[in-house]
């Protein structure tokens, strides 16, 4: 999550999402009935994360700072755990979700990076912070349409789209970027994907990587582990570039034909209806399933409280 100096100096990327400025309403944290809160946690919430990635370090300021100082190489199980773990709380913490909010902003402010081109970088640009989390609706959108057992509906596109908002305040992104309708969402969307989006080398190297084994691996494990890695990584990177609008795989000159594309939704299709039948501990993540067993407990005590003698 970065920022450009440039960025104050570029008003249709930042009038893009909605060219108003207004008061921000107060964040309230997610609970049980939000569509987040039933499918944020999935372990199959990720299958589309790889291609959000993706999107993001193609921003040029963020592509620069993940470049220059994310842990991504070094440590990636690392990375990736203690993301997933502040995504979990942004939808499942109640009131430490905004707290969480809070903590991302502080820990983004000294960041700052150079690129190549002598273009200074710095966190929390209104820009790339906005572009972060509203990529998360694109993912949300497309999980839906290749992985779930059905497609949103328009309704449910509307409420997620509204729980969206909320999380976006909830990470403190600024209101003025926030777009007011789905419809504007979109052409913000494009408008990023076209004219804002490059083949950073960040973007190219993390799909490379996606079935290469990771650093710290024992020895010992690695013969057992390598090849699983590499037939994994090469199932994400297929979805990965799958999920990707076709105007970013473009840019990053990656092809898709039309046999992917139904061999893709063979294997959303294979995902979305064995899904449900799993376990609720094997379909949400640890968090995510720690607090639905909370708030069922909560929900329990409460029957017990409002039918108490008097």
């Amino acid at each position: 999550m970065t920022m450009t100096e440039n960025a104050a100096a570029a008003p249709a990327a930042d009038a893009a999402p909605a060219a108003r400025v207004a008061a921000r309403p107060e964040p309230v944290p997610f609970e049980p009935g939000s569509i987040l809160w039933e499918t944020m946690g999935l372990y199959t919430s990720a299958i589309a994360g790889n291609s959000v990635f993706i999107l993001q370090t193609m921003h040029p300021a963020i592509g620069t700072v993940v470049d220059r100082l994310s842990s991504f190489r070094r440590d990636p199980l690392g990375r990736a755990a203690r993301s997933f773990a502040s995504v979990q709380t942004w939808v499942y913490g109640g009131r430490t979700a905004i707290e969480e909010g809070r903590r991302l902003r502080e820990m983004h402010k000294p960041l700052s990076a150079q690129d190549e081109e002598g273009n200074r970088h710095h966190a929390l640009s209104a820009e790339p912070w906005a572009w972060v989390h509203l990529t998360g609706f694109y993912a949300a959108v497309t999980a839906s349409r290749y992985f779930a057992p059905e497609p949103m509906t328009p309704d449910e596109q509307q409420q997620v789209f509204d729980e969206f908002l909320n999380l976006g305040r909830i990470l403190q992104v600024p209101e003025r970027m926030l777009p007011g309708t789905i419809e504007e969402y979109w052409a913000y969307f494009d408008d990023m994907v076209e004219n804002t989006l490059v083949p950073h080398k960040v973007a190219l190297e993390v799909l490379d990587r996606m079935d290469k084994l990771p650093p710290g691996v024992p020895t010992a494990l690695r013969p057992v582990v390598t090849p699983l890695v590499a037939t994994s990584g090469r199932l994400g990177r297929f979805i990965t570039v799958g999920t990707l609008p076709p105007a970013a795989r473009e840019k990053l000159g990656l092809s898709w034909s039309k046999a992917d594309e139904r061999r893709l939704r063979a294997v959303g299709q294979v995902i979305g209806r064995s899904t449900p039948l799993l376990p609720e501990r094997l379909r949400y993540m640890p968090i995510a399933y720690r607090a639905r067993q909370a708030a069922r407990a909560q929900e329990k005590l409460q029957k017990v409280l409002d039918t108490r003698p008097l």
